[in-house]
């Protein structure tokens, strides 16, 4: 999906408890049960830009820049004096912008990186999670299953355009037309500084003690055909949350909740219409 979301977002700016301003984009039915949308590694809000708005007719949608992304941009100079980053520095964030928008409770449904963050929102914060879904997401730690070293050479080239090549192969199908553009692959804005950060928040994920303690209804999906966050992590976390069910795309890479939403996001949109 590219470009803008075509439903109107209302945004503002918030400020955690240790003083940094976070863009906050809210967008749907004002009235409607909050669901906050979490994105990948490396990007801002606009990774939902063309699939908030299949939630809007029945939520208010929450997204957030995260720190080094989008209007949440850190400038080198202040992000060297800051602590590292992690997913649970994430989810803490995450939380700050629930209590900001006066969220007791909300729907949270993350993909890749903002799965990961996701675990720990509802495994360190039970109470502010009444539903979750995770997408292509992984467990981290000793439960992980990583990538290939195929994979790794493949994002490592030296070639850009090689590069930007295998990533577009690793997330779509041959049937995405490559003209066609995404919203998925980063954001442009980010400092080099800032990405390496958001990789070791990323690599740094470890939520292997932490699974069991999730105690809201749980949908797990991942596509069979993944190669970027191999498809068994999506089977150790629908064993590990203790009320998850995982359900698997055909054909799906790593953006399978992109390429296929006209079949994924009815299905979340029936799991989350349960009570």
């Amino acid at each position: 999906m590219t470009g803008r979301p075509t439903g109107p977002l209302r945004e503002r700016t918030i400020t955690t408890r240790d003083g940094t301003a976070l863009r906050v984009q809210e967008s749907g039915l004002l009235t409607g049960p909050a669901l906050l949308l979490l994105p990948g590694q490396n990007n801002s809000h606009a990774w939902w830009n063309g699939l908030r708005d299949a939630f809007g007719p029945t939520h208010r949608t929450i997204t957030f820049d995260y720190r080094g992304t989008g209007e949440s941009a850190v400038d080198d100079e202040a992000l060297a004096a800051e602590p590292d980053w992690s997913t649970a520095s994430f989810a803490a964030d995450a939380v700050a912008v629930l209590d900001a928008l006066r969220v007791r409770r909300a729907d949270v449904y993350g993909a890749s990186m903002g799965g990961r963050v996701a675990q720990q929102l509802a495994g360190h914060h039970l109470h502010r999670v009444r539903r979750l879904v995770l997408a292509c997401s992984s467990p981290g730690g000793r439960l992980s299953t990583e990538r290939g070293n195929d994979v790794r050479r493949l994002l490592a080239s030296p070639d850009s355009r090689e590069r930007s090549a295998a990533v577009l192969a690793l997330f779509y199908t041959d049937d995405w037309p490559r003209d066609r553009g995404t919203n998925l692959l980063g954001d442009p804005t980010m400092t080099p500084a800032a990405s390496a950060r958001h990789l070791k928040v990323s690599n740094d994920h470890d939520a292997s003690g932490l699974l069991g303690r999730i105690t809201c209804p749980t949908l797990v999906l991942h596509g069979t055909d993944d190669v970027m966050v191999p498809t068994v992590n999506g089977r150790v976390l629908a064993n590990r949350i203790p009320r998850a069910r995982l359900e698997l795309t055909p054909r799906g890479r790593h953006g399978f909740f992109d390429e296929f939403a006209d079949d994924v996001t009815p299905r979340v949109l029936t799991f989350l219409a349960q009570r």
